[in-house]
């Protein structure tokens, strides 16, 4: 059976359709970010009423140092865990790169081996069969070609003579 395309119309509407559903879900998330700020913020900072003479202003500013205080040293303590994190996670990038780059294929060395050896590795103990590789070779001899000074001669006098049709008709005729 052949698929059924979906017209343009078709495709148009349900993106639409999707469309209007993800901003519907972006506007939820945006209320939902602001509720979630103006409460934490009145959790953690409440509304501040300024006393009028000036020791309850300075004992206020002291408070307000403190809270400070212990605010940049949550900071600090988290800053550093986040630096610490950071830089295990370097560490163990930079390891799983070193592994990936140090198995490399060695160098096979050469080795000298015996047909009979070689059998045997392969086969182990089952191996009884010799097998002598040379002795099945033909033994052949070299015929020396010696070629008299004569036909050699002087180079020169050979060109001259193979010069011009003449000489190519010597030359065809000698092979012949």
């Amino acid at each position: 059976m052949s698929e059924k395309k979906m017209t343009s119309s078709r495709r148009h509407h349900l993106k639409s359709l999707v469309l209007s559903i993800a901003f519907g879900l972006m506007d939820v998330e945006a209320k939902q970010l602001v509720a979630n700020k103006e409460a934490h913020m009145n959790e953690h900072c409440p509304v501040l009423d300024l006393p009028g003479s000036t020791q309850e202003l300075q004992e206020l500013c002291k408070k307000l140092n403190q809270q400070i205080d212990q605010v940049d040293e949550e900071r600090y303590d988290l800053e550093s865990k986040v630096a610490k994190s950071n830089k295990e996670i370097e560490d163990l990038k930079i390891k799983v790169v070193d592994l990936q780059g140090k198995f490399k294929k060695p160098a096979l060395k050469k080795v000298r081996m015996s047909a009979d050896a070689m059998l045997q590795a392969l086969l182990g103990s089952k191996h009884k069969v010799s097998m002598d590789l040379r002795a099945n070779l033909k033994q052949v001899k070299k015929e020396v070609k010696e070629e008299s000074a004569e036909q050699v001669g002087d180079w020169r006098k050979n060109i001259e003579d193979k010069a011009g049709m003449d000489g190519r008709k010597k030359m065809f005729e000698s092979e012949a």
